[in-house]
């Protein structure tokens, strides 16, 4: 289920060759249970509508994973930090073209969380939906 806003931002994971690579180093701090501090350059001029909302991970031109979006912070330099939930929830592979930064993206076009206890047999594995994906197939 999505947060309370309509309104989302999607990141690519930069340096992340899978949604694995991308828990392995969010981990140790999502263990802690501290929230994560993501820096970018600008706060975005539509900030008060995305508290409530997530940011969405694309990595290999798909979403994969969300966090829920607690708000922003003033930090040093002039740059904005984005807070997030220590958390990260499975959500449908669906394709995402790559781009720089971040983007709004609205509750209508988000993809829909994948349920824990969903039955994992009738999924299609990760990496081959990232190529299916790449291909045009789904």
């Amino acid at each position: 289920m999505v947060g309370m806003s309509e309104l989302h931002l999607t990141k690519i994971a930069y340096g992340c060759d899978s949604f694995d690579d991308l828990r392995a180093r969010l981990q140790s701090r999502i263990d802690r249970g501290e929230n994560l501090l993501l820096s970018t350059r600008y706060k975005p001029k539509r900030a008060d509508e995305l508290v409530g909302g997530s940011l969405y991970w694309i990595s290999q031109h798909r979403f994969g994973l969300r966090q829920p979006l607690l708000g922003f912070e003033d930090i040093e330099g002039g740059r904005c930090a984005i807070v997030l939930a220590p958390v990260l929830i499975e959500v449908e592979p669906r394709p995402r073209r790559a781009h720089q930064g971040w983007r709004y993206l609205t509750t209508a076009d988000a993809p829909r969380d994948i349920d824990p206890g969903a039955d994992a047999e009738g999924r299609i594995p990760a990496g081959l939906h990232a190529e299916l994906a790449t291909l045009g197939l789904i």
